[in-house]
């Protein structure tokens, strides 16, 4: 597998954001290649007994690392009212989760990269990794508990690691193809 340097890394960046950003892009590397060769149908099947599928699974890791990129910046009021959720709300969420007609693989692919590419960014750019902001309220969140960047980059890259694995066992599933190994 070859790894993509991030615009940051290729930069003078050094020190533990060149850590945390070349450990996400490693993560996010691995992620991608699961879906080497494959066309926009193979992405969207499922193969396990989960709703997840190959395209699903980047387009749901740009979205979720979209969204915590924009609370470093904007806090809380980017995220939905987890508390409010209706059943409406949680059907259009697991959209996220699958290819659906008129996506593809390609156009997924190409998001991840631009929402990889602004991550990036930011983390290079942004003055301050201990900068907090509130967490929204959520069940699954301690209320009054604020987040550093440093915390939220961590976020994502466990959310990337965790569904990078996700994505291995839906495409040895698949075609028996893994991404180590």
């Amino acid at each position: 597998m070859t790894e993509t340097p991030s615009p940051s890394e290729s930069a003078t960046l050094t020190g533990e954001r060149a850590d945390l950003l070349r450990t996400l892009s490693k993560h996010r590397d691995f992620l991608r290649f699961t879906t080497r060769d494959l066309t926009d149908e193979q992405a969207g099947l499922r193969t396990t007994v989960s709703a997840l599928c190959l395209g699903g699974l980047v387009k749901h890791v740009a979205e979720v690392e979209r969204v915590w990129v924009e609370f470093i910046l904007d806090g809380p009021s980017v995220m939905p009212d987890f508390t409010a959720m209706t059943e409406a709300d949680f059907a259009k969420r697991a959209d996220e989760f699958r290819l659906l007609p008129g996506e593809t693989l390609a156009g997924v692919l190409a998001e991840y990269a631009a929402v990889a590419q602004r991550t990036d960014e930011l983390i290079a750019a942004l003055p301050d990794l201990d900068a907090t902001q509130p967490l929204p309220e959520a069940p699954w969140f301690e209320s009054g508990v604020r987040w550093s960047a440093r915390q939220v980059l961590l976020q994502v890259i466990a959310e990337t690691a965790q569904h990078a694995g996700h994505a291995d066992i839906i495409r040895e599933s698949l075609d028996g193809a893994k991404t180590m190994g």
